[in-house]
């Protein structure tokens, strides 16, 4: 019973394990006992099997010497597989309780390389509430493939029902929803996209598998922006992809070995470092986004908070069904754009910057930033307004983020006072 299927397959077909990273036995055995924390320092990226260095090294390597050109090793061509990516890619499965692993170059080489699975014809429903970035890619990229793209609002399950058309093959979900923290029910879309034969994809970047695993939910695909919370410290670019069924393993990793667009040795290494320390990380800067929360709703300057942890979020407890934690990102609203942006430009401690999930707090404006690519008329009905800003807490002293904003606060009224 522990023997997993995908090491089935390896034992049934050997050559086969590169293409599918296939986990080594015994992380099999350890992924069915060990709590997240403990699975973040104890796996096969962990430690050198050679030298027992307890950081895997950098294969700074493009090829690899062959001593049997009849057998060929489990490694040729670092495009198609290198041993320090390999070792964040069963990583990153282990810790989304999925089966097959891939690293990208960055989150949307690895959004793009899932959506590309699809071919012209067929049709997608993805929510309201992604980032610019899928959108961008939904609309152009998609579109000039053949693939078309509704986008509907998954919050109403009854939505997802009724736009699926006999052509519709995925579902494409981001829950918490970017900027806005809106949640949608994974069991539910997940269920309705069984019922007719969907592939669901998850993407995953704003709680990492800390803190949702939406495999485990019966999701297909999970994507990370392995930038943010997964990396953790602002210095590296990358994305990362998890299914458990082998013909979709098998479509991913076809298309990162013929597109070509994989994560380098450096990075996956960076990626590696970081995530040992994603347990400690995600627990503080949640804590810290809560009080900052808080201490927005009460706050005369803003006209409205959205961060799931809040008992007034809508969907608090289909959230808290469906993942372990509200998550370290949360947005607001203010009195207006002129206000907002006084507000930004007064800000000392927080960095003013786009992406999140690093050690620094980060303060974004989506309308310029995030979501810039959505259309003007797009973004006002998603609520993506020009008076809203997102906010990733760091690991700084939550009473000095406060006062912080507190003092940009005050100095906002000040300029705009003055008008």
């Amino acid at each position: 019973k522990l023997i997993h299927s995908a090491y089935k397959d390896y034992i049934e077909n050997n050559l086969e394990r590169k293409m599918y990273n296939d986990f080594p036995y015994v992380f099999i055995i350890q992924g069915d006992y060990m709590k997240f924390g403990t699975k973040l320092i104890c796996n096969s990226g962990s430690k050198d099997p050679h030298t027992g260095a307890l950081s895997l090294p950098i294969y700074q390597a493009s090829t690899f010497h062959q001593e049997d050109v009849d057998n060929m090793g489990e490694f040729d061509y670092s495009r198609s597989g290198n041993p320090t990516r390999k070792g964040l890619e069963e990583t990153i499965a282990l810790l989304e309780g999925g089966t097959y692993g891939y690293a990208f170059a960055s989150g949307m080489a690895a959004i793009s390389s899932v959506l590309l699975t699809f071919a012209a014809g067929d049709h997608l429903l993805v929510c309201k509430d992604i980032y610019g970035g899928t959108y961008r890619a939904c609309t152009t990229q998609l579109k000039d493939h053949g693939i078309e793209a509704t986008f509907v609002d998954t919050e109403n399950l009854e939505e997802i029902r009724k736009n699926i058309k006999t052509n519709t093959k995925g579902l494409y979900l981001e829950t918490p929803s970017n900027p806005l923290l809106k949640i949608t029910d994974l069991k539910g879309a997940i269920n309705i996209a069984k019922e007719f034969n969907l592939i669901t994809m998850v993407d995953n970047s704003f709680l990492s598998p800390y803190l949702q695993r939406p495999l485990e939910l019966g999701a297909d695909i999970v994507i990370h922006s392995a930038t943010k919370f997964i990396g953790g410290h602002s210095d590296v670019i990358g994305g990362l992809v998890v299914v458990n069924e082998r013909s979709l393993a098998k479509k991913i990793y076809r298309i990162q070995n013929t597109v070509g667009a994989v994560l380098g040795p450096q990075d996956s290494w960076l990626l590696l470092r970081g995530l040992k320390t994603l347990k400690v990380r995600m627990d503080y800067q949640q804590s810290s986004a809560d009080k900052l929360a808080r201490w927005l709703s009460d706050h005369k300057a803003v006209t409205e908070v959205f961060y799931t942890g809040l008992e007034s979020h809508p969907n608090r407890d289909i959230h808290y069904s469906q993942a372990s934690g509200a998550g370290a990102v949360l947005s607001f609203k203010m009195e207006s754009e002129s206000f907002t942006k006084a507000f930004l430009k007064e800000l000392t401690l927080p960095a003013v910057a786009v992406s999140l999930g690093g050690i620094e707090t980060i303060v974004s404006y989506p309308v310029k930033m995030s979501h810039a690519s959505i259309p003007e008329a797009e973004r006002l009905k998603l609520g993506v307004t020009s008076n809203l800003v997102r906010v990733s807490l760091g690991l700084e002293d939550i009473e000095d983020i406060i006062e912080d904003f507190n003092n940009a606060f005050n100095k906002a009224y000040e300029i705009i006072s003055k008008k």
